[in-house]
């Protein structure tokens, strides 16, 4: 019981150094990848960003709306039915 007492704050310690080491190399990663980076290039990163957004956002639209019918088609659909209902009133035209 005292070795486990022992070790494992021992072992608690060194993996809290390990992932401590692992935090500071990705900070130092992401340091380095934003060293050149200046204000206009964050401006034109936005820009983009909500260019493709607004792309993005087009496009579901469109897609959105191939699935749900029209009201003009839907209009159009109920005239043809209550003038096809008119029309069969039981006389025979033409032949």
């Amino acid at each position: 019981m005292h070795q486990f007492l022992l070790y494992t704050p021992i072992f608690i310690a060194l993996l809290a150094l390990f992932f401590g080491l692992y935090a500071c190399g990705r900070v130092a990663k992401v340091i380095n990848s934003t060293k050149d980076l200046d204000w206009d290039a964050i401006a034109n990163i936005t820009g983009d960003l909500a260019t493709t957004k607004k792309t993005i956002q087009t496009l579901n639209n469109r897609i959105n709306g191939m699935h749900s019918p029209k009201i003009a088609e839907q209009e159009l659909l109920m005239q043809l039915m209550q003038n096809k209902q008119q029309n069969s009133n039981g006389k025979m035209v033409g032949g």
